[in-house]
């Protein structure tokens, strides 16, 4: 039982490295948000031609939208990785992870 836990540890913590060198990508009308898949956001990019006082609130918005779909796209990853990691450690439980 011990066994299972320990394994079931090291392959978490392989997973959450694993997660580390993913990037996801969240976009809304050009802004750009780069995240890993452990929901951290590594970039941003804002283009020119958004970059005005008169847009800030435009901008503001479009951030939280990007921010949010790259931070979905970096949840979806990561249950797939744990989806795979549970299959693997108890193949008899069938399609319960899927």
């Amino acid at each position: 039982m011990f066994d299972k836990l320990n394994q079931a540890k090291q392959m978490a913590e392989g997973i959450k490295a694993k997660l580390e060198t993913i990037s996801v990508i969240g976009e809304a009308e050009g802004i750009k948000v780069i995240a890993n898949a452990n929901r951290k956001v590594l970039e941003v990019n804002i283009p020119e031609n958004l970059l005005s006082e008169n847009n800030k609130e435009e901008i503001q918005d479009l951030l939280c939208v990007a921010i949010n779909r790259a931070l979905a796209a970096a949840e979806n990853v990561s249950e797939a990785e744990m989806r795979g990691m549970m299959g693997s450690m108890m193949p008899g439980l069938g399609g319960l992870f899927k």
